[in-house]
């Protein structure tokens, strides 16, 4: 019987972005012993809550630099045009996951690579739109279309009831936030569940914390070991950045070595093996 993760997150997240290749890890040892389920916190619907906590578009630029040395995910430092609520975007995420849960997740990713390494305000439908139609594999007109469908706003209204319907372990670990009126979980949290056993990691945490959690509730549940480039990326074919890629490569709690999982990403493109597309201050290493 597989651990259901249930992951309350939301696109415009940083910390939830930081947290990519933590996840990445997570899907490659355990793979089919993990059964995940995404949950939309729903952060803001406007930037004008955003503006009365006083952010600024150069405050979020420096945010990024901040994130982008620490955590290492592909991050862009042009001024950003300013703070950009995000229930338009988990609507896109919550209608595309009508098509299947991996619909959901490829939009959800491609969101958050966007939402990071583009300047501009993702809380407009001119911008989203074009994320949504970059996504293959997907019907964008449907997504698109789904944003005046009730069953959509039902479906969304529901996750942000749930991230507001907070387990008592969040709340002691500090990990929760109150800033419209329910307390809720801080993005990423997540919520693992076996065998009528719960174990809750909230906010962000470190890799070895999910470790313990799976341990605790499995300790039989089968795991694959670290791993080059020129195996870890067939297994995703929608790609991995260099901080995941080097992450995968790490046998358990060694520090990722971005240097080296480069190096050997670069010589899978010279082989043919992989396509490199540029994103923010990084890559997006593709399979071939």
């Amino acid at each position: 019987m597989s651990i259901t993760v249930v992951h309350h997150t939301d696109p415009g997240c940083p910390w939830a972005y930081s947290a990519e290749p933590h996840l990445r890890a997570l899907e490659w040892r355990y793979g089919d012993g993990l059964e995940w389920r995404t949950v939309l916190i729903g952060l803001t619907e406007s930037a004008e809550q955003y503006v009365a906590r006083g952010y600024t578009g150069d405050q979020m630029t420096k945010w990024n630099i901040e994130f982008r040395d620490r955590f290492h995910m592909p991050y862009s430092t042009d001024l950003r045009e300013g703070p950009a609520g995000t229930g338009l975007a988990c609507r896109l995420v919550v209608s595309a996951r009508r098509q299947g849960y991996e619909a959901g997740e490829a939009l959800l990713r491609a969101l958050r690579f966007s939402w990071f390494t583009n300047p501009r305000c993702h809380d407009s439908l001119e911008v989203l739109e074009a994320v949504v139609r970059s996504v293959s594999g997907i019907d964008a007109d449907a997504v698109l279309a789904g944003l005046d469908d009730p069953e959509v706003e039902a479906f969304y209204q529901a996750d942000r009831a749930e991230a507001r319907s907070v387990a008592p372990p969040a709340s002691a670990q500090g990990k929760t936030a109150q800033t419209d009126g329910p307390e809720r979980y801080t993005a990423p949290s997540l919520v693992f569940e076996h065998d009528c056993r719960t174990l809750v990691a909230a906010g962000w945490q470190s890799l070895t914390a999910y470790d313990v959690c799976i341990a605790n509730l499995d300790p039989t549940l089968t795991q694959r070991g670290p791993a080059g480039p020129d195996e870890t990326l067939p297994a995703f074919p929608r790609g991995l950045v260099t901080c995941e890629v080097a992450l995968l490569m790490c046998a358990r709690n060694d520090d990722p070595n971005l240097a080296v999982a480069e190096q050997a990403l670069v010589d899978l493109v010279a082989a043919g093996k992989a396509r490199r597309v540029a994103l923010g201050n990084d890559a997006l290493w593709l399979p071939v």
